[in-house]
């Protein structure tokens, strides 16, 4: 699969030796999770796999060559059942992903690793990573942190509906790949679809909400796209990336830097 990660900061081509020699205590691992599932007719299944690659890559492209900062393979396979009934869409139950994000923890804790990061970028895992976050913690003692999506980036010129419904396959996942893959995006297939309308608000809300309701993609969207792709733009994407990318950079940053915050 397309990688944008630099070669020197990626794990899985260090030796063992070469490993061996970082110190553990400074370093910071990154361990990507995402999916593999149905986006639409215009975007590929790898889209949440490759929009991380992308954005981590870019991000870790910022970093100073002092920075000991590593990502780990990434973990493609998600929590996706809410698209199955897509062809292609490939989910793993909450307890497998769980149990594997728990014995990767294991083997950093047992490399002597102290620092570990899931970033994480398919909404269908958001809750387990939170819940692993702090499993990996309590069990291995490991400082771990979250970091999701964009990592906070404002994307200027998205509209407000598009901001608040865009969830899958929409503008911001086709500008991203518009931008670093383009040869992936079939911009003659774009179909559009909301779960719901900012201008018509409703208690029960899909998500981020005080009461939200339950949802399976094959219920409220038949092209599997929540969102509209139309208005996206390779020079959107481009904006976008990097925004992010600064974003995860200085995110990264505050990792390195945090000390324990123990009670006076």
């Amino acid at each position: 699969m397309r990688t944008w990660i630099p070669d020197a900061r990626n794990f899985a081509y260090l030796t063992w030796k070469q490993v061996e020699a970082i110190e553990k205590d400074k370093a910071l691992l990154v361990l990507p999770t995402a999916a593999i599932e149905q986006h639409g007719h215009h975007l590929p299944l790898a889209t949440d796999t490759l929009i991380n690659n992308l954005l981590l890559g870019k991000a870790l492209e910022r970093l100073g060559p002092e920075a000991p900062v590593y990502a780990l393979p990434p973990v493609c396979y998600g929590k996706s059942n809410e698209h199955l009934g897509f062809p292609g869409t490939l989910s793993v139950s909450a307890s497998t992903f769980m149990a594997v994000l728990r014995d990767i923890g294991a083997s950093v804790a047992a490399s002597g690793f102290r620092r570990l990061v899931l970033y994480n970028t398919h909404g269908g895992n958001s809750s387990l990573v939170d819940v692993m976050a702090r499993d990996l913690r309590a069990e291995f003692g490991l400082r771990t942190f979250c970091m999701f999506g964009s990592a906070g980036a404002k994307f200027e010129g998205l509209s407000a509906q598009e901001k608040a419904y865009g969830f899958h396959a929409g503008e911001i996942e086709t500008a991203y790949l518009l931008s670093g893959i383009p040869e992936l995006v079939r911009s003659e297939e774009y179909t559009s679809n909301y779960i719901a309308e900012l201008a018509n608000p409703d208690l029960l809300l899909p998500e981020n909400g005080p009461a939200t309701f339950s949802w399976l993609t094959r219920d409220i969207a038949p092209s599997g796209v929540m969102g509209d792709p139309r208005p996206a733009s390779k020079e959107n994407g481009d904006r976008w990336i990097e925004e992010a990318a600064t974003k995860i950079a200085a995110a990264l940053e505050a990792m390195l830097a945090f000390e324990e915050r123990v009670p006076a």
